[in-house]
């Protein structure tokens, strides 16, 4: 496997993802569901950060990351406070409790996407959590 074949398999993979997410209720918005699950693992992983802080660690535009932000505190996500060092900054945070959204998401079942993307969904599903595990 080669870089190019890497880099498809990857956006092949995302875009699988992406169909399995439940879609029902959460309206129309200006961000793609990839990019709020970027923006939802970088505010897990650097709690108290800013917007522009996730826009130079994760390379998406600031307008991206605004507009990510505001669906995950839409579905309360994520939460939001002053700066005590700065008032003009807002803090940002993963809620301290996964949303019903956010357990909704992750407990969606990837058999369905799995069954339309491939003629033997379960060998999919074995390859995908064996190659999941070697990449931790």
């Amino acid at each position: 496997m080669n870089v190019i074949d890497l880099y498809l398999l990857g956006h092949r993979l995302q875009k699988l993802a992406e169909s399995a997410i439940p879609t029902d209720g959460i309206g129309e918005h200006p961000t793609s569901t990839g990019t709020v699950l970027i923006v939802a693992a970088d505010l897990r992983d650097h709690p108290r950060t800013t917007v522009t802080e996730i826009a130079q660690r994760t390379g998406l535009a600031q307008s991206q990351v605004s507009n990510a932000v505001a669906r995950l505190r839409d579905v309360e996500a994520a939460t939001a406070e002053p700066d005590p060092r700065d008032g003009r900054r807002t803090l940002l945070s993963a809620a301290a409790e996964p949303s019903g959204r956010m357990r909704a998401v992750r407990e969606a079942p990837l058999g369905p996407a799995l069954a339309a993307a491939t003629s033997d969904p379960d060998e999919v599903l074995t390859l995908l959590e064996k190659l999941s595990s070697l990449l931790r």
